[in-house]
């Protein structure tokens, strides 16, 4: 058997092959279809009627609704409603309605597993790779191929290892990692390739803080963001009521020492927390690289930056201490499960207490719905992206970076190291 890759490896058993090569094109059987409100049935639904034809397997098939909820307008509520109705009438067995994002809601409820091939409705798919699990984003025409056949051909990728020596510091996070990659490559960086990140401060990485990295793979270029698992995986999932998952065979699921890669190496040791300015990911920096920037609005939010742990980062900031006035600060929890757990915790009474307002657990601004971004404001945001006008706002400017930086900018009024507010 020739030395193969993690992605090498994973496709292999999708396509039912002992191994493949960079740049065959291969047919693969999907294990997970996820699509939401806004990519799914509102599309699929009369792709399917004109067809004539229905779903290939619905326990295969995952809807969450997180884009247009909670409806707000007459088109939101048709979007959903097509959504839920499209749900009902196909008897689909697993549907999250309103409860927070895709990329949190799905593995949460223990969907993805390693080895498994999967895709999504959504660019930010990747998330699923945190989990060794080979899922990336699809549009609708592809995923309509997917839902009627429950196969997809895949042209096999070659792999970008990033590694990642020696542990962040305290106050330096996954989000940081990501931002210092794609300050480095730009967002075509990852070619459309397999990117797997590993070395020790990746394995020190929690699974929440994993799920970050792979998510933002999205805007590194790549096609999927992979990370071999280990205990740290199996035990996420058996705490997610995944049967057998302390069983699950993870050795099979790892890169060969001997195979065909290019390798990027880095010293987490060293990083510091990063800021990407408007309007693009790829314009990130080391946060000491915006001397005395206004910030207006503060943004805790989205699949990358508003899971439990990133709340709690948020609230060891903010733990008895006030945003700065002239300053709003608003807090969207990425899954009503996290809000829960934060809130036993204490960690949503602290962000309360410092002046949060507590948004639905939606992707809101970050898809640019819900209008809470002002306009010709400086936001800082724990977002992906800051395309201009993609929070909704044309005119407002967004800053990208982890929620300890954007928690400490909420207390300064300004972008700010939160090493120093740590400290």
């Amino acid at each position: 058997m020739p030395e193969s890759t993690l992605a090498q490896k994973l496709l292999a058993a999708a396509s039912g092959r002992d191994a493949v090569s960079v740049g065959e094109i291969i047919t693969c059987q999907v294990e997970l279809a996820m699509f939401h409100d806004s990519s799914g049935p509102r599309r699929l639904k009369p792709m399917l009627e004109s067809l004539g034809t229905g779903l290939w397997d619905r326990d295969k098939v995952v809807l969450v609704m997180d884009h247009y909820v909670p409806e707000a307008d007459d088109e939101s509520r048709r979007i959903v409603r097509i959504a839920r109705d499209w749900a009902r009438e196909q008897a689909l067995p697993h549907v999250y309605d309103s409860v927070g994002i895709c990329h949190v809601v799905v593995p949460e409820h223990g969907h993805i597993r390693p080895g498994m091939f999967c895709v999504g409705g959504d660019s930010h798919s990747p998330t699923g790779g945190a989990f060794g699990a080979y899922m990336f984003g699809v549009g609708s025409t592809e995923m309509l191929g997917v839902v009627v056949s429950g196969e997809i051909w895949v042209q096999v990728p070659q792999t970008l290892a990033m590694q990642w020596n020696g542990r962040l510091a305290h106050g330096v996070t996954a989000k940081d990692m990501a931002l210092a990659m794609i300050g480095r490559f730009g967002m075509n960086g990852g070619r459309y390739q397999a990117v797997e990140f590993c070395g020790e401060a990746v394995r020190a990485l929690s699974m929440q803080e994993r799920m970050t990295l792979s998510n933002m793979s999205a805007e590194l270029g790549s096609q999927v963001g992979l990370i071999a698992p280990d205990q740290v995986t199996l035990d996420y999932l058996h705490a997610a009521g995944v049967p057998g998952a302390l069983e699950i065979d993870v050795a099979r699921w790892q890169t060969d020492a001997g195979a065909p890669l290019e390798r990027h190496v880095f010293d987490a040791g060293a990083l510091a927390p990063q800021v990407a300015a408007p309007h693009s990911p790829a314009n990130a920096a080391p946060v000491g690289d915006y001397p005395a920037t206004p910030i207006q609005a503060a943004y805790i939010g989205a699949c990358t930056g508003a899971k439990l742990e990133d709340l709690r980062a948020a609230a060891e900031v903010l733990r008895g201490r006030r945003v700065a006035a002239g300053v709003s600060l608003m807090v969207a929890p990425a899954s009503a499960r996290d809000q829960q757990r934060a809130q036993e915790e204490g960690v949503m009474d602290v962000l309360v207490q410092a002046g949060a307002q507590v948004l639905p657990n939606s992707c809101g601004a970050c898809s640019g719905y819900g209008g809470s971004i002002p306009e010709g404001a400086n936001v800082m945001s724990t977002t992906a992206r800051n395309f201009k006008g993609r929070m909704g706002a044309e005119t407002a400017r967004v800053f990208l970076a982890s929620p300890y930086s954007v928690a400490a900018a909420a207390l300064t009024a300004r972008i700010t190291d939160p090493r120093e507010v740590l400290a």
